[in-house]
């Protein structure tokens, strides 16, 4: 995976919740987008009109529809964990490992972040061997598609960034639809029919499989981003 670090790096910027620095760097990942070879054209083609619709609009406006995106139903969730255990005990273990994964390569969260958060999971792979990280991405391929499937038919501009992963995995691109250019205008998502949809899918990732039933004892985890 050439580059493996620089478009690793990028996809965790353009998926994490936006924030000024991320605006001062769009310019960049627009050029580094275009010139990546390890995408196809319509993969470049998607990432370089999200690229532009989030220059295009006030940061107040995508920090808001990034958590209607993201934060209404566990169907468009980037913490992985939620796709297999949800709120269930299973999930404190797999957070505690995959921490430990991290922590053996004296990488360290921030206050706040989550070990399964997507974008942070990118960054650990950003600093992983080409072949490690091609085989971790693997492990999440069939997340990621489904998640990327999900913002896709919601007309989201963000399923470029999710889709973007199966090429660099290996896997078959997604067939993604033309979106249109104001597809990041804040909208309304049902999160409960979402999660209706969702709820018979089986993921798993890092060996763990989704239990065969919502566990009734939950964890309550806190969140990345300071509450709205």
């Amino acid at each position: 995976m050439a580059d493996h670090r620089q478009i690793l790096s990028m996809l965790s910027a353009l998926l994490g919740y936006p924030e000024p620095p991320l605006l001062g760097e769009l310019a960049e990942i627009r050029a580094a987008v275009a010139g990546h070879r390890a995408f196809p054209p319509a993969t470049r083609d998607a990432l370089t009109a999200l690229v532009d619709q989030l220059s295009s609009r006030p940061l107040l406006d995508l920090q808001e529809d990034y958590v209607e995106t993201f934060d209404r139903g566990r169907a468009n969730s980037l913490y992985l964990f939620e796709h297999i255990h949800g709120e269930s005990r299973e999930r404190g273990q797999a957070m505690a490992d995959l921490l430990a994964m991290y922590e053996a390569k004296n990488l360290f969260l921030g206050s706040g972040e989550l070990p399964d958060y997507l974008p942070v999971f990118l960054e650990f792979l950003a600093h992983e061997s080409p072949a490690h990280a091609r085989e971790l991405l693997v492990e999440i391929a069939d997340i990621n598609r489904q998640i990327a499937t999900q913002l896709a038919g919601q007309g989201s501009a963000y399923s470029a960034a999710v889709a973007a992963l199966l090429p660099l995995a290996g896997q078959a691109p997604l067939a993604l639809a033309a979106i249109p250019r104001d597809a990041l205008a804040s909208r309304q998502v049902d999160g409960e029919a979402l999660d209706r949809e969702w709820q018979d899918e089986a993921v798993s990732f890092l060996g763990a499989q989704a239990p065969a039933a919502a566990q009734a004892q939950a964890i309550q985890f806190y969140e990345k981003r300071p509450a709205r």
